[in-house]
């Protein structure tokens, strides 16, 4: 048989077993992989993913209820660690130090991938620049560039503000890994609340470059999202490794040039569940990873990391 569908076919057999058996040892009624009440701890990166996630799971099982706690990624991943929530979406797998705090405790932790997210880069749409290349994005981040005209001459003296969504979020985390950013942040660095107040930061000062999760800005059927794009500009970026010439191609966070890896700065998404039993947030994981979650996560412009997405004129330069 094939290993696949035999993976499937057990993994319904254990849902089907769940549903069945839903009370505790105390009678309580317990949740089942489509019905109950459990709070999951996401990433606020990756918000307008999951507010459709979550719409699409509570349209198909109408006895289930998620709350969504959105909080920075940092924030998130206390909760799950101090067993307030079963299940968090952020960024990356567990470190070394979280492995081994679940491992005395005799915890089994599941890490499911489930998207491919990007790090969005924007400024004022009044801002005379469009593209920046890796290097000189590197030298803002670690504090070699600190005005516009040092990027180019015809540009402002102005110094460039680097606003970041939160100081415990997965984009600054993101940002200090890539860029090997060492010591404390130069002082023209700050953080806000959250990703659209980084949005509405850089609509209103000339001289800001904001640093946001592209979830943000990479639905455009979404009414927000246009909203968002109006307020903005999105930098095109030039791809790794790339040589610096007159020639050099650059490319904005889409679809297709971050399945490419033509864009540079591209990020893993994961849902990690300690479920002990085959629960509500089980029946979610399995929803996102699955064939109607990996859609939603298409169609939202993140890439789906199991659903092929279809590349068409993906080398188009900027």
């Amino acid at each position: 048989m094939n290993k696949s569908i035999f993976g499937n076919l057990l993994i319904c057999g254990a849902l089907l077993l769940a549903s069945c058996n839903d009370t505790g040892k105390n009678g309580k009624k317990l949740d089942t992989p489509t019905s109950g009440q459990i709070s999951v701890s996401i990433d606020e990166t990756v918000k307008p993913l999951f507010d459709l996630e979550i719409e699409a799971f509570h349209g198909l099982y109408k006895k289930a209820n998620i709350t969504p706690l959105y909080l920075p990624e940092d924030e998130a991943l206390k909760l799950f660690l101090n067993d307030s929530v079963k299940v968090v979406v952020c960024s990356r797998e567990l470190n070394e130090q979280e492995k081994e705090y679940f491992k005395k405790r005799k915890t089994p932790v599941r890490a499911t991938k489930i998207a491919y997210d990007a790090i969005a880069m924007i400024v004022n749409n009044s801002n005379a620049d469009s593209t920046l290349t890796l290097e000189q994005l590197g030298d803002i981040m670690n504090g070699k560039i600190t005005t516009w005209n040092q990027v180019h001459p015809s540009f402002s003296k102005e110094k460039i503000q680097v606003v970041f969504d939160h100081s415990a979020s997965s984009t600054l985390n993101y940002m200090t890994k890539r860029f090997n950013m060492q010591g404390e942040l130069p002082a023209s660095f700050f953080a806000v609340k959250n990703n659209p107040e980084v949005i509405n930061y850089v609509e209103a000062n000339k001289s800001a470059l904001g640093i946001i999760g592209v979830s943000w800005i990479s639905d455009r059927k979404d009414s927000a999202t246009i909203n968002f794009l109006n307020k903005v500009k999105v930098l095109a970026l030039s791809p790794p490794d790339s040589a610096t010439d007159a020639d050099q191609p650059f490319y904005q966070p889409y679809q297709g040039y971050i399945a490419q890896r033509y864009y540079p700065l591209v990020r893993e998404v994961y849902i990690l569940s300690r479920e002990a039993r085959t629960g509500l947030g089980t029946g979610f994981v399995s929803f996102v990873a699955g064939n109607k979650g990996q859609m939603v996560v298409r169609l939202t412009g993140l890439l789906p990391a199991t659903l092929p997405v279809r590349l068409v004129n993906v080398k188009k330069k900027l």
